[in-house]
């Protein structure tokens, strides 16, 4: 996959599947999805994170992006994870949905290449990602 190339069917299944790979140790995966997200698409993004303990480091407890009429989040609950899609008009969530790991990768995928295709420096950044 090119991501200079500004074909509108950009594909981004490679990233998808880096961030499935991380899903193996849940903790990485929340991490590695907020760090890879601040670097593609920082004006879209927020990340809050918590410390763990008095004194323990920070850590990710919540992802979210918000691109073309959606909201993308990611929650850390403990040991497990969850996804959830919401639409969202002019700030307003509208309706949202518990899914799936795949489905909300999917949804995300869908939501990077929309904002790829409309932005030059989301493209290059997402060319970075996928090509350190």
């Amino acid at each position: 996959m090119a991501l200079s190339d500004p074909d509108p069917s950009l594909d981004l299944d490679l990233l998808a599947a880096s961030l499935r790979a991380d899903e193996a140790e849940l903790g990485s995966f929340v991490e590695a999805v907020a760090a890879k997200l601040e670097a593609a698409v920082p004006g879209a993004v927020r990340v809050q994170r918590q410390r763990d303990g008095l004194l323990g480091p920070k850590r990710v407890a919540r992802v979210s992006l918000d691109a073309g009429g959606q909201r993308l989040e990611l929650i850390r609950e403990g040991t497990g994870v969850q996804a959830r899609c919401a639409r969202v008009s002019g700030g307003i969530v509208l309706k949202s949905e518990t899914v799936d790991t795949d489905t909300w990768l999917a949804a995300l995928s869908g939501a990077l290449a929309d904002e790829a295709r409309r932005s030059q420096t989301t493209r290059e950044a997402l060319g970075r990602l996928l090509n350190p």
